[in-house]
Protein backbone atom coordinates (compact mmCIF):
# COMPACT_ATOMS: atom_id res chain seq x y z
CA UNK A 1 0.00 0.00 0.00
CA UNK A 2 1.15 3.50 -0.68
CA UNK A 3 1.48 6.07 2.06
CA UNK A 4 -1.50 8.07 0.79
CA UNK A 5 -3.67 4.96 0.70
CA UNK A 6 -2.65 4.06 4.25
CA UNK A 7 -3.47 7.57 5.47
CA UNK A 8 -6.92 7.38 3.88
CA UNK A 9 -7.54 4.00 5.49
CA UNK A 10 -6.50 5.26 8.92
CA UNK A 11 -8.61 8.39 8.53
CA UNK A 12 -11.65 6.34 7.50
CA UNK A 13 -11.17 4.04 10.51
CA UNK A 14 -10.83 6.97 12.95
CA UNK A 15 -13.92 8.72 11.57
CA UNK A 16 -15.90 5.48 11.73
CA UNK A 17 -14.82 4.84 15.31
CA UNK A 18 -15.72 8.41 16.28
CA UNK A 19 -19.16 8.04 14.71
CA UNK A 20 -19.86 4.78 16.54
CA UNK A 21 -18.62 6.23 19.84
CA UNK A 22 -20.82 9.30 19.49
CA UNK A 23 -23.89 7.20 18.66
CA UNK A 24 -23.23 4.89 21.62
CA UNK A 25 -22.82 7.84 23.96
CA UNK A 26 -26.16 9.30 22.88
CA UNK A 27 -27.82 5.91 23.39
CA UNK A 28 -26.44 5.58 26.92
CA UNK A 29 -27.60 9.12 27.75
CA UNK A 30 -31.08 8.25 26.49
CA UNK A 31 -31.24 5.10 28.60
CA UNK A 32 -30.08 7.09 31.63
CA UNK A 33 -32.87 9.63 31.10
CA UNK A 34 -35.44 6.85 30.71
CA UNK A 35 -34.34 5.19 33.95
CA UNK A 36 -34.39 8.53 35.75
CA UNK A 37 -37.91 9.17 34.44
CA UNK A 38 -39.16 5.80 35.68
CA UNK A 39 -37.60 6.45 39.08
CA UNK A 40 -39.25 9.87 39.27
CA UNK A 41 -42.65 8.42 38.32
CA UNK A 42 -42.30 5.76 41.02
CA UNK A 43 -41.36 8.38 43.58
CA UNK A 44 -44.39 10.48 42.59
CA UNK A 45 -46.70 7.48 43.09
CA UNK A 46 -45.17 6.69 46.47
CA UNK A 47 -45.52 10.30 47.61
CA UNK A 48 -49.08 10.57 46.29
CA UNK A 49 -48.13 13.19 43.72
Amino acid sequence: MSRKSTQKTVLAFVLGALTVTTAACNTVKGVGRDIESVGQAGEDVINGG
